[in-house]
């Protein structure tokens, strides 16, 4: 089977931006639809973003607005442009074959993803005294 690597996922705050990429190959790229999920902590896995193999793309619920799934064929690349990340964005994503819409099981196997983590942190402790 296909093999697909996920990378780009860290930490960042909220109202940050990522991208992440796939690296799968020309063939795959050109023939398949793809997509991205995401699995947060006690939850199942999700589809996030989708795009056809000619290019028309669907997205889950209003995050369209923040994020962008894109594909580049000469890089052999699926891509996710996510801006303004909230906690709640926090998951493991990963990318699959054969699927635009949840309600389809993609062919592709599931690799290890890239964690995303949304968050401040724990800050700095910064005391004044006299």
């Amino acid at each position: 089977q296909a093999q697909l690597v996920e990378s780009g996922g860290g930490l960042v705050q909220p109202g940050g931006s990522l991208r992440l990429s796939c690296a799968a190959s020309g063939e795959i790229l050109r023939k398949y639809d793809m997509a991205w999920y995401r699995q947060a902590p006690g939850k199942q896995r999700e589809l996030v973003a989708g795009i056809g193999s000619g290019g028309r793309t669907n997205y889950a619920g209003s995050l369209k607005d923040r994020f962008t799934i894109s594909k580049n064929g000469a890089n052999a690349t699926l891509y996710l442009q996510m801006s303004n990340l909230q906690p709640e964005d926090t998951a493991v994503y990963f990318c699959n074959i054969g699927c635009t819409i949840s309600r389809c099981r993609p062919i592709g196997s599931w690799s290890q993803g890239t964690q995303v983590t949304v968050s401040w942190g724990q800050g700095t402790q910064v005391t004044v005294s006299t």
